[in-house]
């Protein structure tokens, strides 16, 4: 599901009405963003972002330190969704195939990939990616230093959503059963039923069940799986930050844990209604209201809750038949 608002890293995009693209949070992006126009999706990396517009092609700015914006993208055409891993980023073309560009250190752009077809979804961790196939199966290519490539993966099948940690990936199955591979993989999710949607944070992940109610596995050093969530009910979106996460709830309110070191889930946010979307960046959060303003809380080193948000008042709302009535 495309959404409207984006972080990653210290950065932040969001899409407006008429297909234009605002960005804030780190300054190594300059306004070159400020020339597009028929955006449908936006996306962050850890420095750097890109734009998809209605004609298939896409655009990309920021650090550029490990090509993440290296003209290759430019030869791009029909592509259909974008995900952005820290330096690295993929993109699924309309005829089921995938392109990567950017750092390559840890294979993220393994030629390997250009034997993938069928191609139905893609995602990105740090360092490495997982795509869904039409028949339910995956294809994983990057990093596997914690296993996040290990073909244990190959014996899924019925996956219908997977969602990548920094080191590992989770992947949910038809059936509302999850799998996990990689760092931090405890077979504690196998318990788990009814899921309908996963997140993963950095050590971590997290999974929302059909009856509003979520769970919650894997590293706790920053309360990240503190019991706190047990609490909440009537959610129906999360998401995660590096060590923090946050809930929408269907009455448009936002529940936050984790790590608050940054003021991630400081109490500013219970102040928060008429929310209809959520994004989570490295220690900051966003959320989008019904009438196209903007909130932000967390860390702000480099702009990322910087007040230029306030500005904003034109953020497209995709998502709003997503609260539930």
């Amino acid at each position: 599901m495309n959404k409207s608002i984006s972080c990653k890293g210290y950065n932040s995009v969001a899409l407006t009405l008429d297909g234009t693209v605002e960005y804030w949070g780190n300054d190594k992006c300059a306004s070159v963003y400020k020339t597009f126009t028929n955006v449908i999706q936006v996306v962050c990396g850890s420095h750097h972002a890109v734009a998809l517009f209605e004609d298939g092609t896409i655009e990309c700015w920021g650090d550029n330190e490990e090509n993440q914006c290296d003209p290759v993208y430019k030869s791009f055409t029909s592509i259909i969704s974008v995900d952005c891993g820290v330096y690295h980023s993929v993109a699924l073309r309309s005829d089921g195939t995938v392109e990567c560009w950017g750092d390559n250190r840890l294979n993220q752009c393994n030629i390997v990939y250009k034997s993938f077809t069928n191609i139905t979804q893609i995602s990105c961790g740090g360092a490495h990616s997982v795509a869904i196939k039409e028949d339910g199966t995956l294809e994983c290519w990057g990093s596997n230093t914690y296993y996040q490539c290990d073909p244990v993966y190959k014996t899924f099948t019925g996956v219908i959503n997977v969602a990548c940690g920094d080191l590992h990936s989770i992947a949910l199955k038809n059936d509302g059963t999850i799998e996990c591979w990689g760092f931090y993989h405890d077979v504690i999710h196998k318990t788990f039923k009814s899921v309908i949607k996963i997140a993963c944070g950095e050590y971590y992940s997290v999974a929302l069940k059909d009856d509003g109610t979520i769970e919650c596995w894997g590293s706790n050093r920053w309360n990240q799986c503190d019991p706190i969530y047990k609490t909440f009910t009537g959610i129906i979106d999360v998401v995660c930050g590096n060590t923090h996460s946050v809930a929408l709830k269907s009455d448009g309110t936002v529940e936050c844990w984790g790590n608050n070191q940054s003021n991630q889930c400081d109490p500013v946010y219970k102040t928060f209604t008429n929310i209809c979307e959520i994004a989570c960046g490295l220690n900051n959060s966003l959320a989008l209201k019904k009438d196209g303003t903007i909130e932000c809380w967390g860390d702000n080193k480099l702009n990322q809750c910087d007040p230029v948000y306030k500005t904003f008042t034109n953020i497209k709302i995709l998502n709003d038949d997503y609260i539930l009535k």
